[in-house]
């Protein structure tokens, strides 16, 4: 990725992440069992591919940790492409902010 669309694609990513951000514990956690591949085309014109899924964090049945990753098709970024994360607790708490 080039430097402006990887400034495009981060802005993306916590654009589309803030999102997951207000949804229910238990809505987060279906997302361990499907989870979320769509494509959002940047101001720039660039077409980026987004996955979110869920995981537990630590153990089964505590903290869920939601992760998403961006990348705009190219090889090298499908390889690595950028990421974020956040924890939440079953009681809705998020953790390490």
């Amino acid at each position: 990725m080039s430097r402006r669309t990887r400034n495009e694609a981060k802005a993306i990513l916590q654009s589309e992440l803030n999102k997951y951000r207000h949804k229910s514990f238990e809505s987060l956690r279906k997302l361990m069992e499907d989870l979320d591949a769509y494509e959002v085309r940047g101001p720039s014109g660039t077409l980026y591919q987004l996955e979110v899924q869920a995981m537990w964090d630590n153990k089964p049945g505590g903290n869920l940790r939601v992760m998403a990753g961006i990348d705009d098709g190219g090889f090298f970024s499908a390889l690595a492409p950028l990421t974020d994360s956040f924890i939440l607790t079953p009681d809705g708490e998020f953790l390490g902010e």
